[in-house]
């Protein structure tokens, strides 16, 4: 099977279910693991380079209200390719190529693959789509495998921080302007011990005014920037440092948020057992590695 994956989570799935080999190309922006980074890609971003955060937001609604994609697809690559499968996502208008797009150019292709949309909305539903994938290239065993660890893994998290006191969090996926993160994230922060207090779990992520975020009375700030590390998280902090010392939260921290938050892949095991660690450091502790995706914000 010849595997095309135009969604970066989809690409880490795929490597996760043990599927690399059948993988032939991915996504500019597929970045995890290392060795998605000798294929080719099949996609090229629009938005011109060095932009800031308000005129990546501008660019991306300018695009959306025109129906068009930041997105490019290389359709003649993909016609050299002859892919069986071709795996993409209708949630976020802005992560992809649009699967309209994709599917037109699907329906040229010789090899007419199968355009598979993987449009999770929560933390189950990301994990159900292994089980998409498991079914559409049969690897249902390694998807069994993969969903029992994550699942002992959330289930561990819960029985920690069962019983303590429940902070409340807010989660930040973009600050100028300031967006408070939605569907999965809500429900990582009430695993790991916390109440979201501006989000809401299975909905999409919504834009606030900093008064709507002073308002919600946060204890912690949680800064994860769609698709950026840690570091360029910290340093969109620290642009916005005022806004965030008057919202009167005991703690800011930047995280990794394109590893452990944004992509709905295996790696959001991860960012719940970070998050856990963020709210309660007393009762859950992590490796130094992934404690090395947060940075505290000195307001």
């Amino acid at each position: 099977m010849r595997i095309v994956s135009l969604v970066p989570s989809a690409t880490e799935m795929l490597f996760a279910l043990g599927l690399d080999d059948h993988v032939v190309a991915v996504t500019h922006e597929c970045d995890f693991p290392p060795a998605a980074n000798a294929l080719p890609r099949v996609t090229r971003d629009r938005l011109p380079a060095g932009l800031t955060a308000a005129e990546i937001d501008a660019a991306v609604k300018e695009s959306t209200l025109r129906g068009e994609s930041i997105y490019e697809l290389d359709a003649e690559l993909l016609h050299e390719l002859q892919p069986n499968l071709i795996i993409t996502q209708a949630l976020c208008e802005v992560c992809a190529v649009s699967v309209e797009d994709v599917r037109e150019v699907a329906e040229e292709i010789d090899s007419r693959p199968v355009v598979l949309s993987l449009d999770p909305h929560t933390l189950g539903e990301v994990l159900g789509s292994a089980r998409t994938i498991a079914q559409a290239t049969d690897a249902k065993d390694a998807a069994v495998e993969l969903i029992r660890e994550a699942a002992a893994r959330i289930d561990r998290v819960r029985l920690l921080v069962r019983g303590a006191r429940r902070p409340r969090v807010v989660a930040l996926e973009w600050l100028d302007p300031p967006y408070a993160a939605g569907h999965w994230t809500p429900q990582m922060i009430a695993y790991g011990g916390g109440e979201d207090v501006l989000g809401l779990a299975g909905e999409s992520s919504e834009e606030h005014a900093w008064e709507v975020v002073a308002a919600a009375e946060p204890d912690l700030v949680i800064v994860m920037p769609c698709g950026f590390d840690a570091e360029i998280a910290h340093r969109e902090a620290e642009m916005h440092r005022e806004e965030l010392a008057a919202l009167g939260a005991g703690e800011v921290i930047a995280v990794d948020g394109g590893a452990y938050f944004s992509r709905p892949g295996p790696r959001l095991i991860d960012g719940l057992e970070l998050l856990a660690h963020l709210i309660h450091p007393e009762l859950v502790p992590v490796s130094d590695e992934l404690a090395a995706g947060a940075i505290t914000v000195a307001l």
